[in-house]
């Protein structure tokens, strides 16, 4: 379950650093585009990539142990 938290932040986070870095004029369904202001978007949108990345790799770690 919790790779799929991961999953979603890559995804949102991918995404919305994509859309703000090819200058998309909708912020379609990217949370951060649509809670933060402008010039945090492609900040939070980093950060949400890493965070993710960071839950996969810890899940896929804890999963090999058990």
């Amino acid at each position: 379950m919790i790779e799929l938290l991961g999953i979603l932040l890559v995804v949102q986070g991918a995404g919305g650093l994509l859309n703000r870095l090819l200058e998309a004029g909708s912020p379609s369904w990217f949370l951060q585009l649509h809670l933060l202001p402008p010039s945090l978007h492609v900040a939070a949108s980093v950060v949400m990539v890493l965070a993710g990345a960071g839950v996969l790799v810890a899940g896929r770690r804890h999963r090999g142990r058990g």
